[in-house]
């Protein structure tokens, strides 16, 4: 008797809509596939009609700009990157981070992790440029990154699962690699601008 052939369904998002349902349904259960997700993720086509309406820049710095808590077991956000605009080296507080390019190009920059001290030049372990579409992933455990547009003609938009969420997260000096805390706002939710505040630390992506 033949045996059946297996196949692994692959899912693919076909809208912003449908890949918010399908990450749902992913971080239902307790644990994470991150192989998984970042499929999902890379399977959607960026459509500019359907995340523009959560698309704020600012003139300054990036944006981190939300499209869906996950009950409670992820964030979705979308960044906003002008001209120029970049992050500071950060960690993601032993969190999952997904980042995917919706449009434009983002360059990264992956760090070690100082030593305990936090004394000296941060060393770089590599760089890249990720492209429209391209989903990238990184955890703690890889190490420290710096996210950056270096185009001086054209913005930048990037969506970011984070899961678990978080709400800080340090920010680090490349030539001391001393930290600090710093907190993470949203500059709107759900497309609706939050309101101001007088200081607003975005240092993480």
């Amino acid at each position: 008797m033949e045996q059946p052939v297996l196949q692994t369904e692959v899912c693919k998002a076909r809208t912003l809509e449908e890949l918010v349902r399908l990450l749902h349904e992913l971080f239902s259960g307790e644990k994470v596939d991150v192989a998984e997700v970042q499929a999902l993720m890379e399977s959607y086509d960026s459509a500019p009609e359907e995340w523009g309406s959560y698309a704020h820049f600012d003139q300054f710095r990036y944006t981190r700009n939300l499209v869906d808590k996950g009950n409670g077991k992820f964030n979705l956000m979308i960044l906003c990157w002008g001209e120029g605009h970049g992050s500071s080296i950060h960690d993601h507080t032993d969190s999952h981070c997904f980042m995917k390019i919706l449009q434009g190009n983002l360059k990264e920059t992956l760090f070690a992790w100082p030593g305990k001290k936090g004394t000296g030049e941060m060393i770089k372990k590599s760089e890249r440029v990720l492209k429209k579409n391209q989903c990238a992933y990184i955890n703690d455990s890889i190490g420290l990154h710096r996210v950056e547009n270096t185009s001086h003609t054209e913005t930048a938009v990037s969506l970011h699962l984070y899961s678990p969420p978080f709400d800080s997260c340090h920010a680090f000096d490349q030539r001391t690699g001393h930290k600090q805390k710093v907190k993470m706002m949203f500059y709107s939710q759900f497309g609706g601008r939050t309101p101001c505040t007088t200081t607003v630390s975005q240092e993480n992506n």
